[in-house]
């Protein structure tokens, strides 16, 4: 059984009856990709979803973990329905090129709101990014 989606632009193709598979060896070092997303629309929500708060917490986090920022991303006043935003489309780029193999962000909805979708590039996308 094959399993197919597309991501953007990108076809993923999963074999799901494949019996053997390569693992992926762990990671020991983290090059870091922040992704920071705050909507107009989400100011009722709470201010913990700000862009200088989320950056605050992510930071913090990834200092503790002994971990290295290569880059943050951010997209500031851009609906998190459409992932046709600046921040995710390098985000994507440094990812696919290898700059980075850890993607952090606040939680999931931060970086989209279509969690379908969200589940793809989670599941399909950055597994085959090696990605974390």
């Amino acid at each position: 059984m094959i399993f197919e989606c597309a991501i953007m632009d990108i076809s993923v193709k999963v074999a799901m009856d494949r019996k053997e598979f390569e693992m992926i060896p762990k990671q020991t070092e983290y090059k870091v990709g922040i992704y920071l997303h705050f909507f107009r629309d989400d100011e009722r929500q709470s201010e913990s979803l700000s862009i200088e708060n989320q950056r605050r917490v992510l930071t913090n986090y990834v200092k503790e973990q002994g971990w290295t920022i290569y880059d943050e991303y951010v997209d500031d006043g851009i609906s998190g329905v459409t992932f046709e935003r600046p921040g995710v489309k390098r985000l994507l780029e440094d990812a696919k090129a290898g700059n980075i193999n850890l993607i952090l962000c606040k939680d999931m909805s931060r970086f989209g709101r279509n969690y379908i979708q969200v589940g793809q590039y989670v599941d399909y996308l950055f597994p085959m990014y090696n990605i974390r």
